[in-house]
């Protein structure tokens, strides 16, 4: 029986192995960071509650998200049955006599320009992973910004760069993308105060405000517009809404606050209020403000003709169960309702 010839490729091992980590890309990620403008990569993990607790809750657990300028990707490790080895071509330093050649002549001639060696050794791999109900930035305000539940006197005035450079350095510490850290402020109507923060606590400088402030608020620019004749259907400017709100001249609450609260129901790039988006928010609101337990349940009736007398009087007709998110059919409802009863939805901007 004939046998062939073939070339061989010296394989060699360095002694020395390096440190790798193997990152395994989505096919949406490769093709963005081999595009023509690609972005700066983030990777974040969010501020310890309690160092020196030892916690098993998988939601307090310790993390990484990869993150691009509007996405999140959990990095995860995933084991490997088989070893990566991590080749390169030798180069010029590589000797004969550094190497033990096996199952092979020492004659045989091999070439060591064609020599590979393996410089690292990898058990395991990096992947990104986006869980099905993908990420928020909410629960992470949440639990890092103050809640302003009255007013906490005058408003220190703050530069709109200043403003929008401690906006970004509270969203430094919440591990999600930019784009969702700005749809969580957002939803949470979230606002720069101004007064009550020190040091490097910029979150201290921030509020979000309760269920009742924001119900107030906007009961007030309701108010506001019917007696300065401002249709909130049609395009309007909020500086007119704001002097609408005002008490002789004076502020009845921040005009952040003002701002954060017609922001959340604005609809993007526009200066209009999304109708639809508007009324679920503040039947919602009126819920978490009015009743948050069961212990405090209201009647539907109640309920309806509330949420009604919170919308502008071309709105009211508007007013349905089906407008919430409910967490059961609303045929399903008892007679009495409840914050707990619904489930808050996050809006993207």
């Amino acid at each position: 029986m004939s046998t062939q010839s073939a070339s061989s490729i010296l394989f060699t091992h360095s002694s020395r192995q390096q440190g790798f980590k193997l990152l395994e890309l989505p096919a949406e990620l490769a093709d963005l960071l081999t595009s023509k403008e690609a972005p700066t990569l983030e990777l974040k993990s969010s501020l310890p509650q309690q160092p020196t607790t030892i916690t098993t809750d998988p939601e307090n657990r310790e993390y990484v998200n990869l993150c691009t300028p509007t996405k999140t990707y959990l990095v995860r490790q995933v084991q490997s049955s088989n070893s990566i080895h991590i080749i390169r071509p030798s180069d010029s330093g590589v000797q004969r006599g550094d190497i033990n050649i096996v199952g092979g002549d020492e004659d045989d001639g091999l070439n060591l320009v064609e020599t590979m060696t393996a410089i690292a050794k990898c058990g395991s791999t990096l992947e990104l992973h986006t869980p099905p109900e993908g990420f928020s930035a909410v629960p992470v305000l949440e639990r890092i910004l103050p809640v302003y539940d009255e007013v906490e006197g005058a408003e220190q005035q703050v530069e709109v760069e200043e403003r929008g450079d401690l906006i970004r350095r509270v969203f430094a510490d919440v591990p999600v993308s930019r784009a969702q850290c700005e749809a969580g402020w957002i939803e949470l109507c979230a606002f720069v105060l101004g007064c009550g923060g020190s040091g490097e606590d910029v979150a201290g400088w921030c509020r979000r405000p309760s269920a009742k402030v924001k119900l107030d608020v906007w009961r007030r620019v309701v108010e506001g517009a019917v007696l300065q004749g401002i249709d909130l259907g049609k395009q309007f400017l909020v500086q007119d809404l704001w002097r609408s709100v005002l008490d002789e001249g004076e502020e009845p609450f921040p005009r952040a606050l003002f701002e954060g609260v017609v922001r959340r129901v604005c609809e993007v790039g526009d200066g209009r209020i999304d109708r639809a988006c508007c009324t679920q928010w503040v039947g919602e609101t009126y819920l978490e403000a009015m009743a948050p337990t069961t212990a405090s349940s209201i009647g539907r009736s109640e309920f309806l003709n509330a949420w009604k007398d919170l919308l502008p009087e071309s709105w009211r007709d508007d007013v349905a169960f089906s407008k919430l998110t409910v967490s059961r059919t609303p045929a399903s409802l008892d007679y009495s309702l409840h914050w707990s009863s619904i489930i808050p939805r996050c809006y993207g901007i």
